[in-house]
């Protein structure tokens, strides 16, 4: 099924899509590990599963069309794969087109991706700059195409609006539905909402949550993504500095609370990075959907 119908079909029937989105570790993710992952997730029924492609500049991509199909095939749960196109050619995307569609893939994110550990990848004057840059060939294909969105405004960007003139473009590209980056304050979310709906995005923006787990990793993700730390979040950290299980189960119930407030405010979509843990999925379910 595709992503921009789930949308539709949501709006129509009053409800809100969950997703929840598969990474492979440390650049490896095994294909009975994935399915064991989506099995359980497979449980709580959410609305899809989103397969990154090459997370963090891992350079590992050859799984992202398998797991994908498991996902939808083996599963019955609609899957979006990810493509990066930081180190693509023109060729490459053509080889990625077919490969998905013989994995049966209808729903692809397009993304430019992090610069990968071996920048020696990259030509000199690459064929695609930008995720907007594949979005119409993915499109002209047949795929429904979602893009990211920053509530914060991306990294390399300083000017949060110029950040979603970017996003009014891929829409313009022919993108149907943007999942945002993650952020740790929810008033983010709500104003750089406000700031899209006045530069015209009127595709869906589904909400991306990440709970916090160790204080590595929110450095890791404050590094890597430019997301704010509000005072809270910064008192949980000392708070529970040496105690590895406590942060855990604090940084899951904060993510549980942000899940709360934007689907009591009207959040098209909610989409959790659950670091393929069944649990964080679990919980989070549990508390978008009160059970």
């Amino acid at each position: 099924m595709r992503v921009d119908d789930i949308f539709k079909q949501a709006k129509q029937a009053g409800a809100l899509p969950v997703s929840f989105e598969m990474f492979p570790p440390k650049g490896d993710l095994t294909m009975e590990k994935a399915r064991e992952v989506a099995g359980s997730w497979a449980e709580l029924h959410p609305d899809f599963i989103s397969v990154t492609y090459s997370a963090g500049g891992s350079g590992n991509k050859g799984a992202t069309a398998d797991i994908a199909h498991m996902i939808t095939d083996e599963l019955g749960i609609p899957s979006v794969a990810h493509l990066t196109c930081i180190s693509l050619t023109r060729e490459g995307l053509k080889e990625k087109i077919e490969d998905f569609r013989a994995h049966g893939i209808r729903n692809v994110l397009a993304l430019r991706g992090d610069v990968p550990h071996d920048a020696s990848n990259i030509p000199d004057t690459p064929d695609f700059h930008y995720a907007k840059d594949i979005i119409p060939q993915l499109v002209d294909a047949g795929f429904c195409v979602g893009a990211a969105a920053y509530t914060e405004g991306h990294i390399e960007c300083d000017d949060l609006q110029t950040s979603i003139e970017h996003l009014k473009q891929k829409q313009d590209a022919g993108a149907s539905f943007f999942v945002t980056q993650l952020f740790f304050d929810n008033e983010y979310f709500y104003r750089f909402r406000e700031r899209a709906d006045k530069a015209g995005i009127t595709v869906p923006v589904t909400a991306g949550i990440m709970p916090f787990m160790s204080k590595d990793q929110v450095a890791r993700m404050v590094f890597m993504c430019g997301a704010s730390l509000p005072s809270p979040v910064i008192k949980l950290l000392a708070r529970y500095e040496n105690d590895p299980d406590s942060l855990r189960a604090a940084g899951i119930e904060y993510a549980c609370r942000q899940l709360e407030n934007l689907r009591d405010h009207g959040a098209e979509g909610l989409h959790v990075y659950a670091m393929n843990r069944p649990s964080v999925a679990r919980a989070c379910m549990s508390a978008i959907r009160g059970a």
